[in-house]
């Protein structure tokens, strides 16, 4: 298999890391953390102008039609800057989920909008008892007259104070009952009885929790045709912890050249740290913790669109070793630079708080340890 990168893969690499490299610094990052958006508006209008948002979305609803593999290469590069705009939420959930679950009108309706910078998305799915099981939804769509009623409580829904419109997963009970479906709806921000409560997340960005009392909803509010959107969110939630372990690479990577650096010119005893062998094999060890999550990030994006299983034990495996590798990387990088390193001064303490939230986000490397080895069963002969 060649994986070298395409020429336009190239060309995207170049202008992401670019980008990044003259728009994020420490003063614009803590400008972002003390806003209440927690992104800049700007910037998401030029990532439109860029063509991002339109990255993965179908040619023939205005997008580029791109893959996982160039999302991973525009993650890694949002991760060496700890880009705090909704694209995780918007792009990856959001959009994949409409193109897969939607109708064409549904896809004519919001595609475009999302691919020009007009339309913001978030995905509502996780819920307080579930523990990162994505088959457990407490929240239930009653059918109505009218259209739908939708009651429950979802958390940690990222840039949810900031979407639009929020796809909010329901099961689905229709006029005869509980249908053991999972239905997807098209919730507008603003509808009454929907109430948002937002808070910054750990390492920048915002996530909320959404409680949603009696909320009515017109009947072309149920995404597609109410087939069981599990798959769907299954495949969904794969592909956006292929791109996050994109993006715990490209902040690994800033920490590793960062501590190297500063070994490099801190003296102890008239002498460079990078001069001590120890401090020699501790660099070492966090390179290889880059390249091992590399790998697996790159797997986890090539996996993305190959069977059920074979996609899920890859999505699992890239997030339960990444979370590994962030951390070790992390603690080194903060120890390396001694007390400094805990400081606000100094960018590493924010870099190692994203890394943190990572290793969280959609479950944890436990989680995804045990997840792996379950999948992996399911492929062993009777």
């Amino acid at each position: 298999m060649d994986l070298n990168l395409s020429d336009e893969q190239r060309l995207l690499r170049e202008s992401a890391e670019r980008f990044v490299a003259e728009s994020y610094d420490a003063d614009h990052r803590r400008k972002m953390a003390k806003d209440p958006s927690g992104f800049s508006p700007a910037v998401w209008k030029q990532f439109a102008e860029l063509g991002w948002l339109a990255l993965p979305i179908p040619e023939e609803f205005g997008g580029l039609g791109g893959g996982a593999v160039e999302i991973g290469i525009l993650m890694d590069a949002f991760g060496r800057g700890l880009v705090s705009e909704p694209y995780i939420a918007t792009v990856v959930l959001g959009a994949a989920l409409i193109d897969t679950c939607g109708s064409t009108a549904q896809k004519q309706s919001r595609l475009p909008k999302v691919a020009d910078g007009s339309l913001k998305l978030a995905f509502a799915h996780s819920e307080r008892a579930a523990r990162f099981d994505l088959a457990k939804v407490a929240t239930v769509a009653h059918k109505t007259a009218q259209g739908w009623r939708l009651a429950g409580n979802k958390i940690a829904v990222l840039d949810g104070h900031a979407a639009d419109e929020i796809i909010v997963s329901a099961h689905i009970h229709d006029h005869q009952g509980p249908s053991g479906r999972i239905g997807l709806f098209l919730v507008p921000a603003k509808t009454p009885s929907v109430v948002i409560t937002d808070h910054e997340r750990l390492g920048g960005g915002r996530a909320c929790n959404i409680e949603l009392s009696g909320v009515e909803l017109p009947e072309d509010a149920l995404l597609g045709d109410g087939s069981d959107a599990l798959p769907a969110i299954e495949w969904a939630v794969d592909r956006a912890m292929a791109a996050l372990g994109a993006e715990a690479v490209g902040i690994m990577q800033t920490l590793l050249d960062t501590t190297l650096e500063y070994t490099k010119i801190r003296k102890q005893f008239g002498r460079p740290l990078s001069a001590n062998q120890v401090i020699r094999h501790r660099l070492a060890d966090m390179a290889m913790q880059v390249d091992e999550a590399r790998s697996m990030a790159l797997r986890a994006a090539l996996k993305a669109d190959s069977p059920p299983v074979e996609r899920a034990r890859a999505a699992s495996g890239a997030k339960a070793k990444i979370g590994k590798c962030a951390r070790f990387v992390g603690e080194q990088s903060i120890q390396l630079h001694g007390g400094m390193g805990v400081t606000e001064e100094l960018e590493v303490g924010a870099y190692f708080k994203r890394l943190v939230a990572f290793d969280t986000l959609f479950g944890g490397s436990a989680h995804h340890f045990s997840r792996h080895a379950q999948l992996g069963r399911t492929t062993v002969p009777a």
